[in-house]
């Protein structure tokens, strides 16, 4: 899975990195870190796109590297969050719950274990009840799942 990543879904608004991409979502989530929209707009485009291209294997340097840039360059202090490290075997019942409230069908076990654990854990953010699920359907469409 390139660290690099950005679905084509989010392209028009992450792909500028005015926005936080869900590879980088997936890091600060792995590295126990909330970051806020405000926070990710005070760093330089230079520190966003490093961010954006860290390692997904080296959680503790990206970790690192984002309370130096926090506490350097924003005027918000550092959010720690407990560190989620999960990847479902299966889809979470909230995942199928919200999938069947927009009349898709829920991803089969087979084809979640199949995805990317970045893919997994994109889908799982979309469907909860307090994100911006707008990009629920079209990650779907383009993980190959609709």
């Amino acid at each position: 899975m390139p660290d690099t990543q950005i679905f084509g879904f989010e392209r028009d608004f992450a792909g500028s990195l005015r926005c936080i991409p869900m590879a980088v979502r997936y890091k600060l989530d792995r590295a126990g870190i909330k970051l806020s929209l405000r926070q990710w707009s005070q760093v330089s485009r230079d520190d966003r796109t490093a961010l954006l291209e860290a390692p997904y294997d080296d959680i503790p340097g990206f970790r690192a590297k984002l309370i130096a840039l926090i506490e350097t360059k924003t005027d918000e202090p550092v959010k720690s969050l407990v560190p989620d490290l999960t990847d479902p075997p299966m889809p979470p019942t909230q995942l199928v719950e919200f999938a069947q409230a927009q009349t898709i069908a829920p991803p089969t076990n087979a084809a979640w274990s199949a995805l990317t654990p970045l893919q997994r854990f994109t889908l799982i953010k979309l469907s909860r009840a307090h994100h911006d699920n707008i990009n629920f359907v079209p990650a779907l469409r383009e993980f190959g799942l609709v």
